[in-house]
């Protein structure tokens, strides 16, 4: 049973920002720290801070020997189920960090070359180079050290789908940046049959295929040991010949150097690192293009058609006015995280901004690296790294105050890029001149979306993607900024 059938949210995983966990079963699925540190939307940079926080202090203590020091505090990576993510193939149990091995990798990371000799950077070298680690013990230290951001998630995510929360729960120990401690505190999280379930967004889920021991020996050191003996002309090289007898190809297999090395540990790898760093970082650098975000597709066997038409029905259902505004705003949510993921993620339901004076329907992280969102920025220099979102469930037309109270809430702090959305518009002229003159003033950039427009992106999403639903936003900003 997953958490939407649990709790009866009538939510696929198309609509859901967080990993629809099975809470029978863990899911083959990491938080990876490299992948991690590759976001670039607020709350994954923000974790990632915490995550380098604890590194940092680690790398600190051992190098300057205080071992007493880097035990105590590696020593709280233990093995946490919250999440419901790892290899397990049965009942949740993991298949991480427990007590033996915090000791076990505690001693490989003294006796190893790589963080002797400082080749190691950033954590997630530590799988490359210290025995023992694989990415489900990476997984679960960075589960320990990011916690309370995982909590904090858990915790807006259950606020926006109406998920009860069980209040004076402790916490479990998690990495405090500020003070650099481990803190266990009371807090309100999910328990479900007296086990505490702690949510994942899918925007920072990985399979954690791309940056391991394996690929960085297989296409980036043999690759380069094989130049090496081809320049030397080593015993290694082979040739091949035309039927006259004229060399035609030289060349050495990863096979006869590999079979020259013998047995490849993670210490050979540390090795080579501190002769050859560049090797090293060509590989960080080309990894870096090769990971992407996980698509619904693989996160759930869903029908996509038929959750389309679904949405399309729903939203043809609800009626304008009060009664119905809070089945709207969840179903709005759950049709923008269809249409934008992965460029929008995090949701945050009715944002307190200015000690609480102002109230925002929604807030996205924006996590775009390409498109509509992206370019906002980068391109149209409008500060975007929150979007704002407010639903109007309204029976009548979008007047000035509403345009006006969203734009009121944008700083360059916080993102000056907004949508409205409503149920229809009678006088777009009317509507479209009053952001106009917003984005004129310089006091951001509002778009409006109707019902017709969310079904219209609806319609084509299954065909043609993200690209066509940013593409009309793009058309409403050019109606906005060119007219």
């Amino acid at each position: 049973m997953n958490i939407s059938e649990y709790f009866h949210l009538g939510k696929t995983q198309y609509e859901l920002d967080f990993i629809d966990i099975n809470l029978n079963s863990d899911m083959p699925l990491f938080i990876d720290p490299y992948y991690l540190g590759t976001c670039e939307f607020p709350w994954a940079v923000d974790a990632n801070r915490t995550l380098e926080s604890f590194f940092s202090l680690l790398l600190t203590y051992i190098q300057s020997e205080q071992y007493e020091e880097a035990h105590y505090i590696f020593s709280h990576l233990n093995e946490p189920n919250e999440t419901r993510l790892g290899l397990s193939k049965s009942k949740p149990q993991g298949r991480g960090v427990g007590p033996k091995d915090t000791e076990r990798i505690f001693e490989n990371l003294l006796r190893s070359k790589a963080i002797k000799s400082g080749v190691v950077e950033d954590i997630e070298d530590f799988r490359i180079f210290v025995p023992g680690i694989d990415k489900d013990k990476m997984s679960d230290m960075t589960t320990n050290i990011i916690k309370k951001h995982l909590i904090k998630y858990t915790q807006n995510q259950c606020k926006l789908w109406n998920i009860p929360l069980l209040a004076q729960v402790p916490s479990g120990f998690y990495w405090d940046r500020t003070n650099q401690i481990w803190k266990n505190e009371y807090v309100e999280t999910m328990v479900i049959n007296e086990q505490k379930i702690l949510l994942v967004p899918k925007r920072i889920a990985s399979y954690s295929k791309e940056y391991t021991p394996q690929k960085y020996l297989q296409h980036f050191v043999l690759n380069f040991l094989q130049d090496e003996h081809l320049s030397k002309d080593s015993h290694l090289v082979q040739v091949r010949r035309n039927r006259k007898g004229v060399i035609t190809k030289r060349f050495v297999t990863k096979k006869s150097i590999l079979n020259e090395l013998g047995f490849i540990t993670k210490d050979f790898l540390a090795d080579f690192t501190k002769k050859h760093p560049q090797i090293f970082g060509k590989f960080k650098l080309e990894t870096k293009t090769q990971i992407r975000d996980l698509s619904n597709e693989e996160l759930s066997p869903d029908i996509l058609t038929r959750i389309i038409n679904h949405l399309i029905q729903s939203l043809n259902q609800v009626k304008p006015g009060n009664d119905d505004a809070t089945k709207y705003h969840r179903l709005s949510v759950g049709i923008l995280e269809l249409l934008f993921y992965p460029h929008l993620t995090s949701p945050i339901v009715e944002k307190e901004i200015h000690d609480g004076r102002k109230r925002i329907d929604l807030t996205f992280d924006n996590a775009a690296e390409s498109g509509f969102f992206y370019r906002l920025a980068t391109t149209y220099q409008i500060p975007s790294q929150f979007i704002f979102v407010e639903c109007k469930n309204y029976t009548r037309d979008l007047e000035n105050p509403e345009l006006d109270q969203i734009s009121g809430r944008f700083s360059p702090n916080r993102g000056k890029f907004g949508l409205i959305l409503c149920r229809n518009i009678k006088n777009y002229n009317k509507v479209i001149q009053s952001c106009r003159d917003t984005y004129r003033d310089s006091r951001g950039l509002v778009l409006t979306i109707t019902d017709d427009d969310l079904i219209n992106m609806l319609m084509n999403y299954e065909e043609k993607g993200i690209d066509y639903c940013e593409e009309q936003l793009m058309q409403k900003f050019r109606d906005v900024a060119l007219s």
